[in-house]
């Protein structure tokens, strides 16, 4: 089974970091390969970059040209996207927020997102009410930190848990990485929280091996048919 991963944003490192977790949640005989745009954000932290980074996104995997994939995991948490995905592509489609609220849904009645800049929990919230799981959470709270300073372990950690309070305050009884340059935070705080702490990217790999393993895929029914024929432009016409 190969598994792509889409990073939101176009730095190298943060991919490699999101398929370095990846592949540690991955069974055995699942292959993983990270896709990284090469043009939008270098990193999504608002509106702006998440509408830049779904169309980045959608243009990665429409020109996509490696070795044939059974499932999509989409590793932004709160970007957009994933339904026009869903639309674009042949396979199980499974985003990180999503897959992440709805382990969580099942940990705890109560679940929490501990997530980066406070700009970015408007976001998450919408995505989880898309997704139908937004009634279950307690809190969206963020770190304070930029996604790009995430690197620094120990002042990620130390944020994390600070704003973890809050969100357990406030009934969580399950913690959300609410970043997916956040991955393999959870094995640290978990243990010092004493609660469940759901990375999503490790959370949407499984259920897309699942949903591959079943032979289940996205519904062509409705709202997730293949987009119409017709002419479609994609970045600036050539000469202009």
């Amino acid at each position: 089974m190969r598994i792509v991963v889409t990073n939101c944003n176009t730095t190298q490192e943060m991919t490699e970091e999101i398929v370095r977790g990846a592949r540690a949640a991955a069974g055995p005989g699942t292959t993983v390969t990270g896709l990284t745009p090469t043009w939008g954000p270098e990193s999504a932290e608002g509106w702006l970059d998440s509408y830049l980074s779904a169309a980045a996104v959608l243009d990665t995997l429409r020109t996509y040209d490696g070795p044939p994939y059974d499932a999509v995991v989409m590793a932004g948490f709160g970007e957009h996207g994933r339904e026009g995905v869903r639309e674009l592509v042949g396979v199980p489609v499974v985003d990180i927020t999503e897959a992440a609220a709805h382990l969580a849904c099942l940990l705890g009645r109560r679940y929490g997102v501990v997530t980066t800049l406070e700009r970015s929990c408007g976001q998450i919230e919408d995505s989880l009410a898309t997704a139908g799981v937004a009634r279950n959470c307690a809190a969206i709270v963020g770190t304070g930190l930029n996604v790009l300073d995430l690197g620094d372990d120990e002042r990620t950690e130390a944020a994390f848990l600070a704003a973890a309070e809050r969100a357990c305050a406030a009934g969580a009884e399950v913690l959300v990485l609410g970043c997916a340059g956040m991955t393999g935070l959870q094995r640290v705080v978990g243990e010092k929280l004493g609660l469940p702490v759901v990375d999503g990217v490790g959370a949407a790999v499984k259920l897309a091996e699942s949903l591959v393993a079943l032979g289940l895929t996205t519904s062509r029914v409705g709202s997730y048919a293949e987009p119409l024929p017709k002419r479609r432009t994609w970045g600036r016409p050539a000469g202009r």
